[in-house]
């Protein structure tokens, strides 16, 4: 015969107490340093580009004393030897050689690259407000290539907010920014150019590297950034072969404490955008880029490498276009939920 049912202890709810809770991804804290850390990436770049520029004695414009490839050359070879050093003490030294993601992350590679060239040129160019500025113009350019390529249109809302950032941009070039072009007052149009190239070039490229990225997540994530460098520091070596500066007149020429800073900026910016940046969602990348053109404001008008002084109007342009892109990034989760509620409303019709 069995005996009576032995006695437990109620339960008090502190039995599980010690138990730590599964991690679910980044924390709320650990998000808003990565945003912190994207935004002073994202704003440090371009000024410390516009820091690292000089006068030119004959012609008295401000412009880049060194070889434009210099920097991003030394970067490419940095983050290729990097990689494959990495790559060797976790014993995945043969990964680097797969030929299927190879083939990928090199074509992937070769565009990024042409994105650094066009950078350079721009930001030899405009300043660095105006370049990121200018750079909110991915809005536009995305929305059309997700237009044309996926078929998904823009509600007339989105339309108008992104009509708004691009004639925000335009107030900001033509009164904000007058010098950027190198003091003669004017909108420096091939400054310009380039940049909506290079913006172009990065929609695409943000567009392959995310789908193939994960395609081949099975490689670590210094295996495929070291694939991406082989074709990356090719093109950069061949174009530098032909701007007639880069090993004409000195590899090192003209390289100063401020250039060594632009070398170390394109570095962390490389890796923070290939690997820290895949932890944030779309919303947050896109405000944190907008907010990027508060700061480079407030570092042009504050710090002593520049000669901007604080104007109303400069101020007001800069936060027109970046709460014109916060508007837009807000509209998508409206217009996405109006859209379900009047597809639900047309199925319940009889």
């Amino acid at each position: 015969m069995m005996g009576p049912p032995a006695m437990t202890s109620p339960y008090t709810g502190q039995e599980f107490s010690d138990v730590k809770a599964g991690s679910s991804g980044p924390s709320g804290a650990q998000k808003a340093g990565l945003f912190c850390f994207f935004v002073l990436t994202r704003a440090i770049h371009p000024t410390i580009i516009d820091a690292s520029k000089t006068v030119d004695e004959e012609t008295g414009k401000r412009g880049l004393a060194y070889g434009n490839m210099t920097v991003v050359l030394g970067e490419c070879f940095f983050t290729l030897i990097a990689g494959a050093l990495m790559a060797a003490a976790n014993g995945k030294t043969k990964l680097l050689w797969d030929v299927k993601s190879l083939k990928v992350f090199c074509a992937i590679g070769f565009m990024y690259a042409l994105g650094d060239y066009l950078e350079m040129a721009s930001m030899g160019a405009l300043g660095g407000a105006a370049y990121q500025v200018l750079l909110q113009s991915k809005l536009v350019i995305t929305a059309l290539m997700v237009w044309y390529m996926k078929g998904e249109k823009q509600a007339p809302l989105q339309w108008n907010i992104l009509v708004l950032i691009m004639l925000s941009m335009c107030c900001y070039m033509m009164g904000g920014s007058s010098d950027s072009g190198g003091g003669d007052g004017g909108i420096p149009i091939m400054g310009v150019i380039n940049v909506l190239l290079k913006v172009t070039v990065s929609c695409l490229c943000a567009v392959l590297a995310d789908k193939y990225m994960k395609d081949f997540k099975s490689l670590p994530f210094y295996v495929q950034l070291t694939q991406m460098k082989v074709a990356w520091t090719l093109v950069i070596l061949m174009i530098s072969f032909t701007d007639g500066k880069t090993w004409q007149e000195g590899f090192f020429k003209g390289w100063t404490p401020a250039v060594w800073g632009v070398f170390a900026s394109f570095t962390v910016k490389c890796w923070s955008t290939m690997a820290i940046l895949s932890l944030l969602d779309s919303v947050l990348k896109n405000i944190g880029e907008a907010s990027a053109v508060l700061v480079i404001y407030i570092m042009n008008v504050s710090l002593p490498y520049f000669e901007e002084v604080f104007e109303v109007s400069s101020f007001m342009a800069v936060m027109v276009v970046i709460l014109s892109v916060t508007a837009y990034v807000g509209s998508k989760d409206v217009v996405a939920k109006a859209k379900k509620y009047d597809d639900q409303q047309y199925s319940n019709k009889p």
